[in-house]
């Protein structure tokens, strides 16, 4: 086995023996213009990646610091979303329907709503706009097909959670219904199709 490692560390040294031999020679051989050519083209490579490398650090420090908290705003959206599903919590209870305690309760909770939605605007947070907006897998998520023949198919009509932005990059997508046309009006449109191609075929 030693033997074996020996005769392998051996032939390696010998071909790296080789190659720079090789390379010394080339240099060797090389006229003076050619020479300073080489160290030219070796000098330009190595500045050219010097500037990449300034590049690639340039970025990674301007992404850091535009979207150094993105992980930390993501988990913040909870809060929004817990707050709309109190509110909704609390409408729905009977025992409260009506009630100065019920309108008092909404009220902060509309105001904790506005100052968190105002924080999430200072550091460049935003929601996407859904309602009424035609289906864009880039910021939507469709769940679910409405029918609504006053709509044109793949309209946006329900939000049924709310998708943010921080700057050029998607916190997180919009849940979102779309209208579908209705089964009575799809086949009325199909059979429209079919009387149309036969009266070409007639004609």
């Amino acid at each position: 086995m030693e033997k074996e490692e020996s005769s392998i560390k051996n032939q390696k040294q010998t071909s790296e023996e080789v190659e720079e031999k090789e390379n010394g020679n080339k240099e060797k051989s090389l006229s003076p213009e050619e020479k300073i050519k080489d160290l030219e083209d070796k000098l330009s490579r190595a500045l050219a990646e010097m500037e990449n490398q300034r590049r690639r650090y340039e970025k990674e420090k301007d992404d850091a610091f535009d979207y150094g908290g993105f992980t930390f705003a993501k988990e913040t959206l909870n809060l929004i979303d817990n707050l709309e599903r109190s509110k909704v919590t609390l409408q729905n209870d009977s025992s409260l329907k009506d009630t100065d305690a019920l309108k008092k309760i909404l009220e902060h909770l509309e105001i904790i709503n506005k100052d968190t939605m105002s924080i999430f605007k200072k550091n460049s947070i935003e929601s996407i706009d859904s309602i009424d907006k035609k289906l864009d897998p880039n910021f939507h998520q469709a769940m679910m097909e409405v029918e609504d023949d006053e709509k044109e198919p793949g309209t946006i009509v329900q939000e049924i959670q709310k998708g943010f932005m921080m700057k050029d990059r998607l916190l997180r997508p919009a849940l979102v219904a779309v209208s579908k046309t209705t089964e009575s009006n799809k086949q009325k449109s199909e059979k429209d199709e079919q009387n149309q191609d036969k009266s070409k075929k007639k004609k």
